[in-house]
């Protein structure tokens, strides 16, 4: 890949904003299902906000350094694929090692001479200490930034809407709404029936919540 197309690529993929915005709205909405609309004050909603955000703000921490960890992790792997790659002189594991790092669906039907160009073509990368760059630490910023702002979409209902029944609807059906469209972006990366992907996704969404709050989540 060329250093003009590494920059252009999106910090993070529609499958992987979707994973975040979807880990969010499930945080949150867990949050708001534990209020008691009989004898929910504004003391007990505003709390529960807190609750929500405070929630979303430490996963959002909590995944966007894991990210970088994962990133890092990968990085160092590549780095000792090439270096094993350039150290053995026998061609049949050196082929077994590109292959072992290729998708597995495509892994079983790569020919062997597929596998050498693969392998001369790692082997002549110059093989250095893969540091974070910007782009690993934009990309959990957005990670972070992804998780605590799809909090507001479900607690925004509590602070213009007074009374609690009512507030807790039309955030459930925001939450629902907004896995919907996490859904709908999924399948439409994937080259799927986008409609069927989101209401799969909010049918999941809405089962995992109640799951949740059946365990005491």
């Amino acid at each position: 890949m060329s250093e003009e197309k590494a920059t252009r690529a999106p910090v993070l993929d529609p499958i992987e904003r979707a994973s975040e915005a979807i880990f969010g709205v499930l945080m949150a909405v867990t949050v708001t299902g534990s209020l008691s609309v009989a004898t929910a004050g504004r003391h007990e909603i505003q709390t529960m906000m807190l609750s929500a955000l405070g929630c979303n703000l430490a996963w959002g921490l909590t995944d966007a350094v894991m990210y970088l960890v994962d990133a890092a992790t990968e990085k160092n792997r590549r780095t000792m694929l090439l270096r094993r790659l350039r150290e053995t002189t026998d061609l049949r594991a050196a082929h077994r090692m590109v292959a072992d790092a290729l998708p597995e669906d495509f892994a079983g039907g790569v020919h062997e001479e597929t596998l050498e160009a693969i392998r001369k073509r790692l082997v002549a990368i110059p093989v250095a200490e893969r540091a974070l760059t910007a782009r690993d630490y934009a990309a959990a910023l957005r990670v972070f930034v992804v998780v605590v702002v799809i909090t507001f979409p479900v607690v925004t209902p509590f602070l213009f809407i007074s009374s609690a029944p009512v507030a807790i609807r039309v955030s459930n059906a925001l939450a629902l709404a907004t896995l919907y469209a996490c859904g709908h972006l999924v399948g439409q990366y994937t080259g799927g029936i986008a409609w069927r992907y989101g209401l799969a996704i909010a049918a999941l969404g809405a089962g995992l919540v109640a799951v949740i709050m059946a365990l005491g989540g």
